[in-house]
């Protein structure tokens, strides 16, 4: 595809927030530009759910059907990535793409995700997505019933354990190391309330058969059959073109995230943000509204930037004071509305 080389708005990051985004700009007659990377986070997964009407249809058929509506209207989608973010004096933006074109925008859309980085066990990798979750709310009901195994995180206790044992009977926790003693009284209790049994001593891999999980084995040989195994992932966001511009973060219960008003705005002037790199949790749907509430934030700004534009030139051009000051002088009965209508 052909681009130009000026945008109104251009949107870096092609998921659901940045398409969701870009869908409200477009139709609101903006002259858009998307740049995908084609990164999704969530790529491995065969499905998603929780997103009304489109439960269980698989993440890749989702997005192509988004950038279908996206282009009908007008809406420009490319595959690229941006190496560099220049501000100018107006607030607005100069681009460079790593393919070499430049393209300036005046407003700023980022929504470039985040990335999943994986316990280091060996198996997990490469089964992540499949029967290797995190989110009881992404995968839950699929894996009802089943025999899951739970690791624990050295930072966020039994969370997933407990919500993960509202869908199965037969929920294990392996300690993978951690000293039982570190683990506080009150989770103890909570997992012997919930009847989650709990494993001491290292996982040496996860065990595989015909690219199905089959369970979890112990460097002391010990195996424990399970079909499912949930880890904590640690969550980084790519933020590094807002880090480049100096956007504000935030610290979250996992990690900094870039900090953003209710519209979606940074603190950088011109640029808003919008999905899973404001936060952890913003799901499928989530990252639809987000991107739906700073795609409107960013049309209105451009309505009123564009009016007090217009209005500022014609002061200078025609309503001068001295102008101003000369009408009124010889027609001092004429009302302000009978001024204006002539």
């Amino acid at each position: 595809m052909q681009i130009e080389n000026s945008y109104e708005a251009v949107v870096v990051g092609g998921g659901t927030a940045g398409l969701s985004a870009a869908l409200v700009l477009g139709r609101a007659r903006r002259s858009v530009l998307v740049i995908d990377a084609g990164k999704p986070r969530n790529a491995p997964a065969g499905h998603m759910h929780g997103y009304p009407s489109r439960d269980g249809m698989p993440p890749a058929e989702f997005l192509a059907a988004v950038r279908q509506e996206v282009s009908a209207y007008g809406v420009h989608v490319i595959s690229d990535e941006v190496t560099e973010v220049v501000p100018d004096n107006e607030h607005e933006f100069d681009l460079t793409l790593a393919a070499g074109q430049r393209v300036h925008a005046r407003r700023l859309v980022v929504a470039t995700g985040l990335v999943d980085e994986l316990p280091d066990v060996p198996g997990v990798a490469e089964q992540w997505g499949k029967d290797v979750l995190h989110c009881p709310y992404c995968h839950g009901w699929e894996v009802r019933d089943q025999p899951i195994g739970v690791l624990y995180p050295k930072a966020g206790g039994v969370h997933q354990a407990l919500l993960f044992r509202q869908l199965s009977e037969d929920v294990t926790v392996f300690l993978d190391g951690v000293d039982e003693n570190a683990v506080p009284d009150a989770e103890w209790q909570l997992l012997r309330a919930a009847g989650i049994c709990v494993v001491r001593g290292n996982i040496e891999r996860l065990e595989v058969a015909e690219d199905r999980l089959t369970g979890v084995r112990l460097t002391d040989g010990n195996f424990f059959p399970r079909s499912t195994f949930v880890v904590p992932p640690r969550m980084v966001p790519r933020d590094t073109l807002l880090s480049a511009l100096g956007a504000k973060m935030a610290e979250t219960p996992f990690g900094p995230f870039v900090a953003v008003d209710a519209m979606g705005a940074t603190s950088v002037p011109g640029v808003w943000a919008a999905g899973n790199i404001t936060g952890p949790a913003e799901q499928v749907v989530n990252a639809a509204s987000a991107g739906y509430r700073v795609g409107a934030a960013v049309n209105t700004q451009l309505v009123f930037a564009d009016a007090e534009r217009r209005a500022a030139q014609q002061r200078t051009e025609v309503f001068t004071p001295e102008n101003e000051r000369a009408v009124a002088r010889s027609r001092p009965g004429l009302m302000a509305e009978e001024r204006w209508a002539g």
